[in-house]
């Protein structure tokens, strides 16, 4: 069967890609953390052809997305035969895996205890940023942070404020949530909500492209989404819902196994 052959895949792709955003290299690290984190996973350039040209992508920009990811770091390619085969380098493997956690979870884990940081706008902005730079912390402005748990014991020239029974005006849960984060959540509400449930007769490349595809979008979603409790979103947030729908179709297609994602001539 080919992907032509399919309409509901055709469907699904379609509603589900965004072209105007496509970075090909980090559709590539989506397809890789999703399917091939481990230190001996490998995706062979035919299983990457078959898998990402159905987004619209040439596999001449594929060899590019490599190249770049090869130069960064990210990933390797060896001959095996007359093909070549690609991996995550253990800096991919451990970048992939920081945010594993958070991309795939489905149950909120935020903290039951928060403080503010707050700078003054001639003194304390440095401290702020390098704060910033720590896990658990979250802008709200460019004088201001938000930080799980107690505050810190040193925090040089802020204000360090605890917080545990904060109540945040309209505004301030506006800033956590901005509009380009909250329209990002929304379109991707509408695309999961629109495509069909995956039909049982999808081969094992159609289901690696829906997965990356889901993967993706959701991937710039929620590791741009705060893990906030609900009191702190803003009216109108659509982030649970699109979790929901996220997961039911990803439990849906559940992942592939590598080697029967078929062979196609190499890239």
């Amino acid at each position: 069967m080919t992907h032509t052959d399919n309409p509901c895949f055709e469907t699904s792709v379609n509603l589900l890609n965004d072209p105007q955003n496509q970075r090909v290299w980090s559709i590539i690290i989506s397809l890789f953390g999703d399917m091939a984190q481990q230190p001996k996973d490998q995706i062979s350039g035919g299983a990457l052809t078959r898998v990402i040209t159905p987004l619209g992508i040439k596999p001449e920009a594929i060899r590019v997305a490599l190249h770049r990811l090869r130069k960064d770091g990210w990933i390797e390619s060896v001959r095996s035969g007359r093909a070549s085969v690609h991996y995550l380098t253990e800096f991919g493997r451990t970048q992939c895996a920081a945010v594993t956690p958070r991309i795939y979870a489905r149950e909120p884990g935020a903290p039951q205890s928060w403080h503010l940081l707050i700078a003054a706008e001639t003194c304390g902005q440095a401290a702020l940023d390098e704060a910033l730079l720590l896990p658990g912390y979250i802008a709200v402005n460019r004088t201001t942070a938000l930080g799980f748990g107690p505050k810190p014991g040193k925090t040089q020239d802020l204000l360090a404020l605890d917080a545990d029974n904060l109540t945040l005006p309209n505004w301030f849960k506006t800033q956590l949530f901005p509009a380009d984060l909250s329209n990002s959540c929304a379109a991707l509400l509408k695309a999961v909500n629109a495509i069909p449930d995956p039909a049982p007769d999808l081969n094992s490349a159609q289901v690696a492209t829906l997965r990356t595809l889901i993967v993706h979008r959701w991937r710039r979603v929620v590791l741009r989404h705060p893990d906030l409790p609900a009191n702190f979103h803003p009216a109108g947030w659509v982030g649970e819902a699109c979790q929901r729908r996220v997961f039911s179709l990803l439990d849906q297609l559940p992942r592939p196994v590598l080697a029967d994602l078929c062979e196609t001539p190499e890239i």
